[in-house]
Parts: C-alpha cells; sequence; structure tokens
C-alpha cells in the first residue's frame, strides 16, 4: 500500500492543504474517519467502492466526499492508483460555487460541481501519466484553472480559527458573541463554507483531539473531563458514531504492535 503525501503549490496551499498518492495493488478495505475538510479523488487506474448498510457501490473515477457524519467503509479494488485531495477547511469555495454543505455525508461525482469535459479532460491525462510528479502537475494545473477570486469570509475563518483552538470545546453563544455576530447567520455562512454546522465541526475537531489523548494513554474519565463531554456516556456515543467501536476497544487495538 502506497500512500505518499505531496503539498501543492505555493498559489494552492491556502484553498488545498495535500495531495496524496495513494496505490494499492490487492484488495483493501478500509474505514475512514469524519474528518474537518472535504475530499476530491481521481482514480487513474482500477476503482473504489463504498460499502453502506452492507451494500457495496462502486464510486465514479472522480469524486468528492463532503465533510462525514459517521465513519464511512471503503474498498479499492485490486491496481487501483488515486490522486487524493485534500481541502483546507474554507478551500472548496475558492473553486466552486456549489455549497459545501450540500455534500455533507455524500460522495458524489465532480460532475456535479466542476465542467463535465475539464474533468474529463483532467481524467485523460491522469490515465496517461507515467509519474506521481506528472499527476500531481496535472491536479495543479487543473484546480489553478478552476481558482477564483473571491473576497473570504474572515468571519468563518476565524470561527474555524477559534474552534480548533478551542479543540472543539467551545459553546456556539460563545463563539457568535465574541465574532460579533448572531447565530443564525453565523450557521449559514459557516455550512456554506466549511460544510457541516458549526456544532457538527466542533464535534469533528473534539473527536480527533480525543484520539489524540487515547493514543497517548489518557484514563477515559480524565478525557471526558479534559474535553467536557457531559458524561462517559455521551462520549462513548460520539465516539462509536465516528469510528465504529468504543473507545476502550480502540485504545486496546492502539496497544497492539
Amino acid at each position: 500500500m502506497k500512500f505518499e503525501t505531496i503539498i501543492p503549490c505555493e498559489r494552492l496551499r491556502p484553498y488545498i492543504r495535500q495531495f496524496v498518492i495513494s496505490e494499492s495493488s490487492g484488495e483493501q478495505a478500509y474505514q475512514v474517519f469524519p474528518g474537518t475538510g472535504l475530499v476530491l479523488g481521481f482514480q487513474y487506474r482500477g476503482s473504489l467502492s463504498v460499502i453502506r448498510d452492507k451494500e457495496k457501490m462502486t464510486l465514479s473515477g472522480a469524486g468528492i466526499t463532503g465533510i462525514l457524519d459517521s465513519v464511512r467503509s471503503f474498498k479499492s479494488h485490486a491496481e487501483t492508483g488515486t490522486v487524493l485531495v485534500y481541502f483546507t477547511e474554507t478551500g472548496l469555495g475558492n473553486f466552486t460555487v456549489c455549497p459545501a454543505n450540500e455534500l455533507f455525508d455524500l460522495s458524489i461525482s465532480l460532475d456535479n460541481i466542476f465542467d463535465k469535459q475539464k474533468v474529463r479532460q483532467a481524467e485523460e491525462k491522469l490515465a496517461a501519466a507515467t509519474t506521481d510528479q506528472q499527476r500531481i502537475a496535472i491536479m495543479e494545473r487543473f484546480f489553478l484553472l478552476q481558482l477564483k477570486d473571491i473576497q473570504q469570509d474572515h468571519v468563518i475563518k476565524d470561527a474555524v480559527r477559534l474552534i480548533c483552538a478551542n479543540k472543539g470545546s467551545v459553546q456556539m453563544a460563545a463563539l457568535s458573541k465574541k465574532l460579533l455576530i448572531s447565530q443564525s447567520p453565523l450557521e449559514k455562512r459557516f455550512r456554506k463554507l466549511v460544510g457541516a454546522s458549526p456544532k457538527k465541526f466542533a464535534s469533528i475537531i473534539r473527536f480527533h483531539s480525543v484520539l489524540n489523548d487515547l493514543n497517548e494513554q489518557k484514563s477515559l474519565m480524565d478525557i471526558c473531563h479534559e474535553h467536557k463531554f457531559f458524561d462517559q456516556a455521551h462520549f462513548i456515543k460520539d465516539f462509536r458514531r465516528y469510528t465504529g467501536t468504543t473507545p476502550q476497544l480502540y485504545q486496546k487495538k492502539s496497544q497492539i504492535p
């Protein structure tokens, strides 16, 4: 299994966190936990499937997955190669007019948000490429051509920064007060740009902070207290939703060498 990370060119860095070249020689089943940015993928060979309710659905060769509401299972078929594009939290809106919240918990074809012909041209060029450098150059050119000169929403960027700085443990009323904006317009603008409500985004940020603490072998009681969960039952419920397992089992598995 190959999973190589490449930082994009300077012009794209405010909007794209990283590119990843992912290759698998055999079939590979894996799970994806909810993250804070949308992920786009071009398969230059092979194919991917998503598994929901025990049903397998083959994904488009060029597709995008919005912010997930729960753990998602995927399967790469034999000899699959993919260029993955990880957007920053507010990055997608700089390339398309499609509101990010319309992609929430979905995996759809890129034809829905980008020009079909341009997507097909990129697919053809990727299929003909023979090196990772060529593939990344094709992807960078694709996004540079889509890049729009738009006014940045600094209120939402500040909201993202504050939620991350507080590791997701922030009250929405306090957040809107600090940003000098009422909760309703804050949520509407946040959902459109980021792809989820501020509350859901904060929950995912807190979840990833919890994962780090579990990997450091902190006790569940300490984690509940530090991350301001109402009680341990609430903590376990949220964790199971995002991982498909309990914190205890996750921590035990992480201890296996």
